[in-house]
């Protein structure tokens, strides 16, 4: 009996995971993932007890799952799963996981929880995605993980889209800090290539420090 086909984003996704592990890598990523270590470190030690606190107010007030967990396309076209805290209404995901762009942020903050809309705004809710560092699918910095439906949409367009593959996703990146949610997805592919191109150690810091200093000011603006 033949086996069902593939669905089409991972065919297209694994047509372009043997263009991203030949790209050239260079010594600066060991020296990235040094830091992505040592960083996950510090914060898990200092979040460890905010997280459990987090999770308990989740599941006190909007039930389980305590966390939700997608699938992405990650480093070299691999998928894995994407951990946070769960923001939005159970059922969500299959309500607005067809959209993106403008039309998923708008549904998206519809389908958010009274405490979901202070951890978004905090990014309190990326706190379970130090996992994902420490496992290496993520970096602290980096372009943001995609959907591997949305990969294979924005591949078709943006031929270059593929190239993100070469380094690890990322908690924050070049797009975050400088864009917002609204921005053309060429736009922000473009910003993603230059930190692809240009990626170094002071740029890895002085990106840590301008998210932090953006999230600090938003989570001060709002309140559960």
């Amino acid at each position: 009996m033949a086996s069902a086909p593939a669905p089409v984003e991972d065919t297209l996704v694994s047509g372009y995971r043997r263009l991203a592990s030949q790209a050239e890598h260079r010594r600066i990523d060991l020296e990235l993932r040094a830091l992505d270590i040592f960083f996950v470190l510090l914060f898990g030690l200092v979040l460890a007890p905010v997280a459990l606190v987090i999770a308990a107010i989740v599941r006190v007030t909007s039930g389980k799952p305590v966390l939700y967990r997608g699938e992405r396309v990650g480093r070299r076209g691999r998928f894995f799963r994407m951990l946070k805290f769960r923001t939005l209404r159970p059922g969500a995901e299959e309500r607005i996981g067809q959209y993106l762009g403008e039309e998923l942020v708008r549904r998206t903050d519809a389908e958010l929880t009274r405490v979901g809309r202070w951890l978004k705004a905090s990014q309190l809710d990326e706190i379970p995605q130090l996992w994902n560092v420490l496992s290496g699918d993520m970096s602290f910095v980096g372009p943001r993980p995609i959907r591997p439906r949305f990969f294979a949409e924005l591949a078709h367009d943006l031929p270059a889209y593929w190239q993100r593959l070469v380094v690890p996703p990322g908690l924050t990146g070049f797009a975050q800090v400088r864009r917002g949610y609204e921005t053309s997805m060429a736009e922000k592919l473009s910003h993603d290539l230059e930190w692809v191109a240009d990626r170094s150690v002071r740029l890895y810091l002085r990106t840590l420090a301008v998210t932090a200093v953006r999230v600090l000011g938003q989570s001060l603006g709002r309140r559960p």
